[in-house]
């Protein structure tokens, strides 16, 4: 059944990863590995998470579940990505007093932020490889939009949903009205 197996794999990408941009790579990986999702509609699931407020990990669940398996699957995959944060707070909330001040979880949490710092370095570069360069050739019109959009961001000081809605005012008009690319 369909909507077990998306509670599954969200509930499994709720227990791998630490929310944010963490889930994405292991998002991506499920909708691969179960064919549920191309390359092209992952784009468009992280670009539709990070535009639509909210957490990032309850819009992809949301967005691929319903891609997948209408409203049903977009119901079962946020419960399943929610079922572990619930577990998991719960537990921690009756242990969190008593490791307050220790050593051990200090270190453990210098180990995690590495880590995820890592896993979104790599979905950045997979995101890049995918867009600016499909089919072993060079999106000229994807590459511009992007250094257009880190330079408002970093030189310019712009907001990232200002940033965000830009570049797909730009995405729109280019790929769909213009049929560049």
């Amino acid at each position: 059944m369909i909507y077990l197996r998306l509670f599954t794999a969200f509930m499994k990408i709720g227990f791998t990863s630490f929310g944010g941009m963490s889930m994405i790579p292991v998002i991506m990986q499920e909708m691969k590995v179960n064919q549920w999702m191309t390359a092209e509609d992952l784009s468009n699931l992280i670009a539709i998470a990070e535009m639509t407020p909210g957490p990032l990990g309850i819009n992809c669940a949301t967005f691929a579940g319903m891609q997948t398996a209408d409203v049903l699957g977009g119901i079962a995959a946020v419960m399943g990505v929610l079922m572990p944060a619930y577990t998991l707070t719960l537990g921690v909330a009756v242990c969190f007093a008593k490791f307050r001040g220790n050593d051990i979880m200090s270190c453990m949490l210098n180990v995690i932020k590495p880590i995820c710092i890592a896993m979104i370095l790599a979905v950045i570069l997979d995101l890049m490889q995918e867009n600016y360069f499909p089919d072993a050739r060079i999106d000229w019109f994807g590459c511009g939009i992007g250094v257009m959009m880190f330079y408002l961001i970093l030189k310019k000081n712009w907001s990232v949903p200002k940033v965000i809605t830009l570049a797909a005012v730009f995405g729109i008009v280019g790929y769909g009205v213009l049929g560049i690319g």
